[in-house]
């Protein structure tokens, strides 16, 4: 990363010059689910905000990084973080600030503007002049020449995470089981294995092998390191079968396991199957976002299993004990226990079977509860017979359910 435009990484990932380094990586991760290429496959606009974010990610949730791009206004690999607090104390370029001269920006000797008229590089009648001596622009212009020199040597970069959502069924999740998904990832090239350059070093012929190169900007030169070989002086011919990147991507299959009692919205952590890393540098990390489907009769809250039961109205009045469902079956189906009906149960009300519900996923051998709610079933009388015990019924209980709702009105 080279580049000295102006740019506000902040506002990019929509985050607060004060946000911390979570704050910032939260904020990166839900844009990155937003824009990523895999998700929108084929838009030009998702991909070049995909690589806005990961650059203002790059250099803000990287202490050093940051700390430049506060105190300087922009981040370039060129400026150290000594040159980046002397150009903030001096003020900025204008103040007599310090670039460094020396490749990779040593604690040389700094440039020093003291004195010197910028001001013809403003617009004007001036800036006319100072482009007739050979100038060719702005003040501005020849730093952007120093820090944005073309292609740099990066150095080993670690691999980036990724993240999918995975489809899992209901019983696979209280159950556990093996689930399969093709993922795209990145993977070190087999070629270059992830220099990202083949054959043998020979001398820069930019710099014919010295590791910087004069820059002139009307009366006033610059040694700068060269920007073709990134200061080192030698450079190889990058890899064509991963256009020198030294990675390639590829879809792959792969297998995972499903602990019993996964819970919706679960994050598995695959340590090192995200996108390879380059120069031996690690692989990041493959992360899935479990999503558990529905089942007619269960309905899961935490590692609590609810279900809803009829009951008749003399098994509610009475009391009973009465077959419901559970998850303690095999494969695919239920299970059934029995369950003790209190005399005069009402409709809604819930009773509680211990240890009946998912396993925990985190707490090894706890099962959490099923929670049974009670919904009473009213016959549909049609014989006079049943009718006259019904009336008859009535008669021995006559007490009015509404009666404590009607004494205020």
């Amino acid at each position: 990363m080279a580049s000295t435009d102006k740019k506000d990484y902040y506002g990019t990932l929509g985050v607060k010059k004060t946000a911390t380094t979570d704050e910032i990586r939260k904020a990166f991760r839900k844009l990155a689910r937003k824009y990523h290429p895999d998700v929108n496959p084929g838009d030009k606009k998702s991909e070049e905000k995909f690589k806005e974010i990961s650059e203002a990610n790059d250099v803000l949730s990287d202490e050093k990084k940051r700390k430049i791009f506060d105190q300087v206004g922009f981040y370039s690999d060129n400026i150290d973080p000594a040159t980046a607090e002397a150009y903030a104390r001096g003020g900025g370029a204008a103040g007599g600030g310090g670039y460094s001269s020396q490749p990779g920006g040593g604690q040389g000797v700094p440039f020093d503007f003291g004195g010197f008229d910028f001001s013809g590089f403003s617009g004007g009648s001036k800036a006319s002049r100072a482009e007739s001596e050979g100038f060719g622009g702005s003040f501005r212009d020849v730093f952007t020449g120093m820090f944005n020199g073309g292609r740099q040597a990066r150095g080993p970069q670690p691999g980036t995470d990724l993240e999918y959502q995975v489809q899992v069924d209901f019983w696979t999740a209280i159950r556990g089981g093996v689930t399969r998904l093709e993922i795209q990832r990145q993977e070190q090239c087999p070629t270059c294995k992830g220099r990202a350059v083949v054959g043998s070093s020979i001398d820069c012929p930019e710099c014919h092998g010295s590791g910087q190169v004069t820059q002139m900007g009307g009366r006033m030169k610059f040694n700068i390191q060269c920007p073709r070989c990134g200061g080192s002086g030698k450079v190889q011919n990058a890899c064509k079968t991963c256009d020198g990147a030294g990675v390639v991507t590829k879809r792959e299959p792969l297998e995972f396991r499903i602990k019993a009692g996964t819970r919706d919205g679960q994050r598995i952590r695959l340590a090192g199957k995200g996108n390879a890393g380059t120069e031996g540098a690690p692989a990041g990390d493959l992360y899935l976002i479990i999503k558990v489907g529905h089942h007619k009769l269960f309905h899961r809250s935490g590692d609590d299993i609810h279900v809803s039961v009829p009951v008749t109205v003399m098994e509610a009045a009475l009391g009973a004990k009465i077959d419901v469902p559970t998850i303690d079956g095999v494969g695919d189906h239920a299970g059934r226990a029995q369950l003790k009906i209190p005399p005069g149960t009402q409709t809604g009300q819930k009773l509680r079977m211990r240890e009946k519900g998912a396993p925990s996923a985190t707490r090894e051998g706890a099962r959490g509860d099923q929670i049974v709610e009670v919904k009473i079933v009213v016959p549909k009388v049609q014989d006079e017979r049943s009718k006259e015990i019904l009336r008859e019924l009535q008669k021995l209980n006559p007490e009015d359910p509404r009666e404590e709702m009607l004494a205020g009105v």
